[in-house]
């Protein structure tokens, strides 16, 4: 059985970003059930939906008034880093590695989607922003200064520096993490 199930709890009640992350967690449950013979096709095939799902994530920030190096686009940076980091070392024959971040994915990204992608999805709702046609309704609820924070309450609008919701390894290791401690 999966680590991480779609549920309820894990809405943000905006049907793109729902869908999205539904997809993301489904995708992520074939990676955790696959055989050594369809690990890296189902991790490269996760990959590409994260490429794609962060991605559009982060032009809805740029259009609504996020600073390029804002704290939430910084994780997602990261978290594809190491994932494409894991997927050269699965290629080398370190199936473990890959394994173990999947496992480390299925921790992270419910903390991620109820905190930074539900402040995003508020803020995106505040300003009158649809994510689907990237017509901005109330342009005059733009912030005035560019948001270096991620978006969410427990985030205000800290430097990417401070953030505490700023991920913690900036950088893909090539030895195992020591145990505790998690990649973001």
């Amino acid at each position: 059985m999966p680590t991480l199930v779609w549920s309820d709890a894990l809405s943000l009640s905006m049907p793109v970003m729902d869908h999205t992350h539904e997809e993301f967690v489904d995708l992520l449950a074939l990676v955790e059930q696959a055989d050594d013979s369809t690990l890296l096709a189902r991790w490269q095939t996760l990959i590409e939906h994260t490429e794609d799902h962060f991605g559009r994530e982060d032009d809805w920030m740029r259009a609504t008034g996020f600073a390029p190096g804002n704290c939430h686009t910084t994780q997602h940076t990261v978290v594809l880093e190491v994932m494409r980091d894991s997927a050269r070392r699965g290629s080398q024959g370190e199936l473990d590695w890959v394994r173990r971040i999947a496992a480390e994915l299925a921790d992270w990204f419910p903390n991620h989607a109820q905190t930074m992608d539900a402040g995003l999805a508020l803020h995106l709702k505040s300003v009158g922003y649809d994510p689907v046609t990237g017509e901005l309704e109330a342009p005059s609820a733009l912030p005035a200064q560019a948001i270096t924070g991620c978006g969410s309450s427990s985030c205000h609008d800290k430097t990417a520096a401070n953030d505490t919701q700023a991920p913690q390894r900036t950088e893909a290791a090539n030895e195992p993490l020591p145990e505790g401690e998690s990649l973001v």
